[in-house]
């Protein structure tokens, strides 16, 4: 069984690849843009005759726009024959030629993507929150980006290639190579030893440059690799993990030893916020159009982008570590959208970044091979003594040590890590949470 991860390389284009990359993502912003507007004139039409089809998957969004971009409302000009009459030739979307085909098809494919999703929002089969339709893209107000995908022909090259031309390059088609700033070695590796295939290639342009992401197939992981030896004695049991503010994170099993425990979150947002506010306000000054406006946002921009790189590197640590050396975990189904209603707890839950945690550790626990479940979110693992199991309802947010009626003293995280991998142990049922790794099409 395959398993489907990505690559991020931060590009380094020239001045001419700049404008191809830029009229790429253009042409992927007109095309779904024109897809959904085919989709409301249908609509609008339906209303008066209801044997009006509408497109609304990604095949018939692409049969629309390839007719549609060849008819005369998509281009016409008058021209003057040598015998000096008028003539109306249709010429279609005249710039088409001048970006990849596969553009046009993946913008029509994620605009069928969001209508599916409204639609299933709206008759309850996803969950979550009500999911509006689909909106028009502006062009100040979206990520410019674009998709290509990979195919890979029995003979010949594929169109999209990593390191052919210089170890730090990508080649895309209709761009052609382009280098990049990163170390390409690990993909190079995998793809020379057929364990891995780029499948799609998407491009955006985010915090002032141009980045690419590839989408690979690599095979399952060898089984030397999927956890590292432990010589303690619970090993193959369940680890309860339990996530905090104070202390980020905190693994126990099932007979009260504490396996891990992480006090040093970066806390990316709170440390940067200072500088953040200064820069927002600099933009804030800043005349609306101007050039010092755009290269204020820009700074801001980098700034987040700085700020996702923390918590995103941090977050990778801790759950290849977890992941590593443990095969069965446990973590708590939190409500981290009840949760950010507190006003006075919201910011640094979101610095936390719970959800994107668990969401780690499930893909990666896949990849080993191994399992990770979500408690039962009324479960309280922080209310009950996990050596007499009396339960303590007066527990507030303040108190770091547990105490119950019994007298039995334990520290707070680590007394529900215990509890959650005890139920596990008796309770527990093979599951990952949160939806699987995806990939585009």
């Amino acid at each position: 069984m395959a398993r489907h991860t990505t690559f991020k390389f931060c590009l380094d284009p020239t001045t001419e690849q700049q404008v191809a990359l830029a009229r790429h993502a253009g042409a992927a912003r007109f095309a779904f843009n024109q897809c959904l507007r085919t989709v409301k004139t249908s609509l609008a039409a339906r209303r008066h005759n209801p044997d009006v089809s509408v497109p609304w998957t990604g095949f018939d969004l692409i049969n629309a726009f390839n007719a549609w971009k060849k008819s005369e409302d998509a281009g016409r000009v008058f021209a003057v024959g040598h015998d000096g009459v008028t003539e109306l030739v249709v010429t279609g979307l005249a710039w088409r030629t001048e970006v990849r085909q596969q553009v046009f098809e993946e913008a029509a494919v994620d605009c069928g993507r969001a209508l599916a999703t409204w639609s299933a929002s709206r008759s309850g089969e996803r969950k979550g929150r009500r999911v509006g339709f689909p909106k028009f893209k502006k062009k100040t107000g979206s990520v410019p980006s674009f998709r290509l995908r990979n195919n890979h022909p029995r003979t010949g090259k594929p169109p999209i290639r990593i390191g052919e031309a210089s170890p730090r390059s990508v080649t895309l088609p209709g761009v052609g190579r382009i280098a990049v700033r990163g170390d390409t070695r690990r993909l190079r590796r995998m793809i020379a030893k057929q364990r891995a295939k780029i499948l799609f290639a998407t491009i955006s342009h985010r915090a002032g440059r141009w980045w690419v992401t590839l989408n690979v197939e690599a095979v399952e992981l060898h089984p030397g690799h999927r956890h590292a030896r432990r010589d303690t004695a619970g090993h193959g049991g369940w680890v309860g993990v339990d996530r905090g503010l104070n202390t980020f994170l905190v693994a126990a099993d099932d007979h009260g030893h504490q396996l891990a425990r992480v006090d040093d979150a970066p806390r990316a947002l709170a440390t940067q916020l200072g500088k953040q506010r200064r820069l927002a306000r600099a933009l804030s000054r800043k005349k609306k159009g101007s050039n010092n406006q755009r290269q204020s946002a820009a700074r801001l921009s980098r700034h987040h982008h700085h700020i996702a790189n923390m918590r995103r590197h941090f977050l990778h640590k801790v759950s290849n570590e977890l992941v590593q050396t443990h095969d069965r975990i446990v973590i708590e189904d939190l409500n981290v959208a009840g949760m950010l209603r507190n006003r006075r707890l919201a910011r640094a839950i979101s610095d936390a970044a719970w959800a994107e945690f668990a969401r780690m550790l499930g893909y990666k626990s896949r990849w080993r091979g191994g399992t990770v479940v979500e408690a039962d979110r009324w479960y309280p693992s922080s209310q009950i003594c996990s050596v007499c199991e009396d339960r303590n309802t007066d527990l507030t947010l303040a108190d770091r040590v547990f105490t119950c009626s019994n007298g039995h003293q334990i520290d707070r995280d680590t007394n529900a890590a215990v509890n959650l991998a005890r139920w596990a142990t008796l309770r527990a049922t093979p599951q990952n949470p949160g939806p699987p790794s995806r990939r585009p099409g």
